[in-house]
């Protein structure tokens, strides 16, 4: 039911398809992020408009809210929010460990409190599983830790339970119809990478996943990080970059060879008013664009880009209109879902070198604002 098909290779870099229930992965991709079970600010039909293939959404705020056996009960995660298409559900042991002052750590599992109203919850590697397959997605995350990425005597601790939970995850896992990925852990020492490569690629995962990255280490570490692991990751399965998806970063993983993106940032970014384009990013509340004419990128074939300026979308935010974040939305995710199409394309075509070339010769960051 699950398998990935190898399509094209240049250099480290791969092009190819991986089958789910709900259709058909073309990599490499970007999952736009809906957290609540919903991307915030967009319709499905408006993701479908996008060319969005995978969307993602959080365990732990779905256990919390609605709760999952609700969600079970409405059909799962594609009836419940009306997506038809693969979705992947993270196990929620990023948001757990992100509540440093509201959880405890031992073997067995993490107690927590609700950041909603503070009540008590644990989870365990077979609760992480028991939630994820009431909420029904296509790809399941095993539950790890993620450390701080520089405390070493911590991460070689985290390092260990991540393991012994991923193979608990396996155990319990009861449904053929979910894909469950393990995760990759070990901050940002080299050894301890490999050695959780090792561990993970030796079980009986059909994805494998890379965490604890973008979460306070350097660019050039995280970079350092993605080449160790490019030639240590098995061929065979797609490999999914955890909670990584500017685009700088997607054109420096896939060239790295990894499949999969997901990141709030296209979504967050336009609820600040800023925009991303193949030559960077722009923030549209600035004076300089209440005149201008100009679509946010002319080169775009989005639906806010063939229909809008710059001035109305300035409009918009400077008069606090809802609007606004939906039409930027859409932009940034189609821009983010667009390149990672081209990279594809480019992988096939055997040019990736020449595209990824061209791209750095124009990107920057940040633009001028009257760009």
């Amino acid at each position: 039911m699950f398998t990935f098909e190898t399509q094209a290779v240049d250099g480290a870099a791969r092009a190819g398809v991986f089958h789910t229930p709900h259709g058909d992965l073309e990599t490499p991709l970007f999952a736009p992020v809906g957290t609540q079970a919903t991307v915030k600010a967009l319709t499905p039909a408006q993701l479908d408009e996008l060319g969005a293939s995978l969307v993602l959404a959080n365990t732990y705020h779905l256990y919390l809210r609605p709760g999952h056996e609700l969600i079970r009960r409405q059909g799962g995660l594609h009836d419940f929010m009306r997506w038809p298409h693969p979705i992947l559900t993270d196990s929620g042991g990023f948001q757990v460990f992100s509540l440093s002052d509201r959880r405890t750590v031992d073997d067995d599992g993490v107690t927590f409190r609700s950041h909603l109203d503070g009540s008590e919850h644990r989870f365990t590697p077979e609760k992480a599983i028991q939630i994820q397959e009431a909420l029904g997605a296509d790809i399941i995350m095993a539950f790890d830790e993620c450390p701080e990425p520089h405390d070493r005597g911590y991460n070689e601790a985290a390092l260990e339970r991540t393991h012994r939970w991923a193979e608990r995850c396996l155990a319990v896992k009861s449904r053929p119809d979910q894909a469950l990925f393990g995760i990759v852990q070990g901050g940002v020492f080299p050894d301890l990478r490999l050695r959780s490569a090792e561990f993970i690629a030796g079980l009986d995962f059909p994805g494998v996943a890379i965490g604890g990255l973008s979460v306070g280490e350097s660019k050039p570490e995280m970079l350092g990080i993605l080449d160790i692991l490019s030639g240590a990751l098995p061929m065979d399965r797609p490999r999914y970059l955890m909670g990584v998806g500017s685009p700088e970063d997607l054109v420096a993983g896939v060239r790295r060879g990894i499949d999969l993106f997901d990141c709030v940032l296209p979504t967050r970014m336009a609820r600040n008013q800023a925009a991303l384009t193949r030559l960077g990013r722009i923030s549209l509340r600035n004076a300089p664009f209440a005149e201008d004419p100009r679509p946010i990128d002319p080169d775009c074939r989005c639906y806010t880009c063939r229909t809008f300026t710059r001035s109305y979308l300035r409009h918009l935010i400077v008069a606090g209109e809802m609007l606004a974040s939906t039409l930027v939305s859409i932009h940034n995710l189609h821009m983010l879902i667009a390149l990672a199409a081209d990279l594809r394309s480019a992988v096939l075509a055997g040019t990736l070198d020449g595209f990824i070339q061209d791209f750095e010769a124009g990107y920057q960051k940040h633009r001028p604002e009257a760009l």
